[in-house]
């Protein structure tokens, strides 16, 4: 008897935990993706390289393939796609596409966070360019006016921090409303107020419109600030807290009426410690988050995301805590000045290995690095040499080990 047919779109290193999940539920996975150099592609059943953000692509694969589920990987196009795909040929597992777009596109979320009454970052929309660079920024000057800076700029149809900027005037403010408008798909992009406190993620899991498992944690940012570089947990977040991120879950549920599965939360904690949501989706994040809350918990969270998207029962999640002291930490590059390659061209720096401190060795769990010695970083703010899981023996241990792991991991450049 043939395996029945799972698309993932998707096949980086975040999907692993996905592809070997859903074939240990009894899939045969097929990934697809531009990527071909992608590091999840070989554990698949089979690849189908193609654009998993063209959404009519998506729906004549999985019609060609003949797949009776799909599963987004870890991208917001991905998740669009894959609503859409499963929307036209009544596959299950997934909200609409127009529900969807309400949680995915900034702009969309933060009108229904303040219809909930949801803390969210005070917001404006602004149309993307048209017409010369003056008529350009006196239209953006006078739509970003009632805001107070400092503001962050941001499209509202991207993640990981691609386009977004914090401006503390307007002259910063115009160039990063150019760069977000040479990013966006869309004909609009989101600028909002700096919102002051501590980051954090909230990772919930569905049923019925209420939570039935959820894990938090606490986010660190190195050289780029607005993309996570690593997460620890338990979170610092207080009970009070994290009760609130349960009770604004379930009032987007029942407004939306959301199908079970997993809903992810961003937010910061300001220091009356209300949590204010500046990000949030319905698909896994990525740089195997999935894995450190499988870690962290010993909730297979792969397995769960997998069933709710193939229409399964997930009732039976338990919901458990934190257990332990952990650390996700992605090895980054340093802040050490530009290079030259052997041809002059500037780079960032020339892959030689990455160096653990033998302070750190004892608490390492799994590496998974896919550096290549030799290798140019050409861009320092969004190279990843790999991600290694941590863990502690006590809170003081990872709170004072995660704060130097940058000094603990490092990645050698020479020439």
């Amino acid at each position: 008897m043939s395996k029945k047919k799972l698309l993932l779109l998707g096949g980086g290193h975040a999907e692993i935990p996905l592809i070997q999940a859903a074939q240990a539920l009894g899939w045969y996975v097929i990934t697809t993706g531009n990527a071909r150099e992608g590091l999840g592609h070989p554990y698949a059943d089979k690849n189908v390289f193609a654009d998993f953000s063209d959404k009519d692509t998506m729906l004549e694969l999985a019609r060609t393939e003949g797949v009776q589920a799909v599963c987004s990987g870890c991208n917001d196009f991905a998740l669009l796609s894959t609503v859409y795909v499963c929307e036209k040929l009544g596959l299950p597992g997934h909200d609409s596409y127009a529900t969807s777009l309400e949680i995915h596109h900034k702009d969309k979320y933060r009108a229904l966070a303040t219809r909930l009454g949801i803390p969210t970052p005070r917001a404006l929309v602004v149309p993307t360019s048209t017409g010369t660079d003056e008529n350009n920024c006196a239209d953006f000057d006078a739509a970003i006016a009632p805001l107070t800076f400092p503001i962050i700029v941001k499209p509202v149809d991207l993640t990981g921090g691609k386009g977004i900027h914090r401006a503390a005037n307007i002259e910063e403010a115009r160039e990063a409303y150019k760069d977000a408008c040479s990013r966006t798909r869309q004909d609009h992009i989101v600028v909002e107020e700096f919102v002051q406190g501590s980051n954090h993620g909230f990772s919930a899991m569905l049923v019925k419109g209420k939570v039935a498992f959820a894990f938090a944690d606490n986010e660190q940012y190195y050289i780029n600030k607005y993309m996570v570089s690593g997460a620890n947990s338990p979170s610092t977040s207080g009970s009070e807290t994290l009760a609130k991120l349960r009770d604004y879950s379930e009032r987007i549920a029942r407004e939306l009426k959301l199908v079970d599965g997993i809903l992810h939360i961003q937010y910061i904690e300001r220091p009356d410690s209300t949590p204010v949501i500046i990000e949030i989706c319905r698909r896994p994040p990525g740089d195997l988050y999935i894995k450190f809350v499988q870690y962290a918990t010993g909730v297979d969270y792969p397995k769960f995301i997998v069933m709710a998207e193939t229409g399964m029962d997930i009732s039976a999640i338990p919901d458990i805590p934190t257990q332990g002291f952990w650390l996700r930490h992605c090895v980054m590059a340093s802040t050490q000045a530009g290079e030259r390659t052997a041809t002059g061209d500037t780079c960032e720096g020339i892959v030689r290995d990455v160096a653990f401190a033998p302070e750190i060795q004892g608490n390492i769990v799994e590496k998974f690095l896919w550096y290549k010695p030799g290798e140019v970083i050409t861009d320092k703010l969004t190279y990843k040499a790999g991600i290694v899981f941590f863990k502690f023996d006590s809170l003081a241990e990872m709170e004072a080990k995660t704060a130097r792991m940058t000094d603990l991991v490092k990645v050698v450049t020479g020439p």
